[in-house]
């Protein structure tokens, strides 16, 4: 049975993880190398847990006080000796993610479930970093976390059918429903996913289209809630660039070769919502 979480990683995902799981009344410890980036984490999600069940049309399950107080912010990651169930929401670098997962064998309990939240990287690779890989399995949010309803699990080669089964009923617990899929880079939804922005880049490259028709095209004609630009600023650019590369050294296949454009924008700081401009502007208040 878990009685408390443990969320790695204070960025864009790992927040809404950590809401997402405090929401339904789980104690969250919450892991980030960052103090401003833990503190930026607890405004965002106070003033989510303000805003969406408004925006969402749906009752709030607790208070943003209550939320709050589940949620337990730490740069210390000996803190999560005590958690159940662990989610990792670190940057796309293998590097990095290779070392926290060596950490996080030593740190967290034996019988702790270890879950992957990755754009690309193959789960049985990070499992083999641990000296448990039955209890690594791959759990793909998608963004907004609290909001969207499905959430893509990854089994690796060595995952248990225990941690398969203790993963979906976690999840379900928390209002989401899962799609099984196998651990193969990018899964099915980056897979498709990182193609599509990366293409649009590519349109904007080359001068065919603009940010806002082309996002203006999937919206009308598609019947898309939000275009591939809007996607590509609502992920990271960073995010999106990581993933396209490790795409790239998976499969050695050209066509995910990221555009030369979303290596400008990264390397001037325009990674989307996140930093105010990517591929549009947005206004932080």
């Amino acid at each position: 049975m878990i009685q408390t979480v443990g969320v790695v990683g204070a960025g864009t995902i790992g927040t809404g993880v950590a809401h997402a799981f405090a929401e339904a009344g789980y104690p969250v410890t919450l892991i980030d190398i960052s103090e401003a980036a833990l503190k930026t984490a607890r405004e965002t999600i106070a003033g989510n847990a303000r805003l969406l069940p408004v925006v969402v049309g749906r009752p709030a399950k607790r208070t943003p006080d209550e939320i709050l107080a589940l949620i337990t912010p730490t740069t210390d990651l000996g803190d999560l000796r005590g958690a159940d169930y662990v989610v990792e929401n670190v940057t796309e670098k293998w590097a990095v993610k290779k070392d926290l997962y060596r950490s996080l064998d030593r740190v967290c309990g034996p019988e702790c479930v270890l879950a992957v939240n990755t754009s690309a990287i193959p789960i049985t690779r990070l499992a083999g970093c641990t000296g448990r890989p039955d209890k690594v399995i791959g759990n793909h949010f998608m963004n907004p976390v609290p909001v969207m309803p499905l959430v893509e699990i990854i089994r690796g080669v060595h995952t248990s059918d225990a941690t398969l089964e203790l993963s979906r009923g976690l999840l379900a617990d928390i209002g989401k429903e899962t799609v099984l899929v196998g651990d193969s880079s990018g899964f099915v939804t980056n897979r498709v996913l990182m193609l599509t922005i990366n293409e649009a880049i590519f349109l904007l490259h080359e001068q065919v289209s603009s940010p806002k028709d082309i996002d203006r095209l999937f919206k009308k004609c598609f019947g898309h809630r939000m275009g591939p630009m809007e996607t590509a600023d609502l992920i990271g650019l960073d995010t999106v660039l990581y993933s396209l590369e490790v795409l790239l050294e998976e499969f050695q296949d050209p066509k995910y070769r990221p555009c030369p454009l979303l290596r400008r924008y990264v390397d001037a700081g325009h990674l989307g919502r996140k930093t105010g401009r990517g591929f549009h502007v947005y206004d932080h208040d």
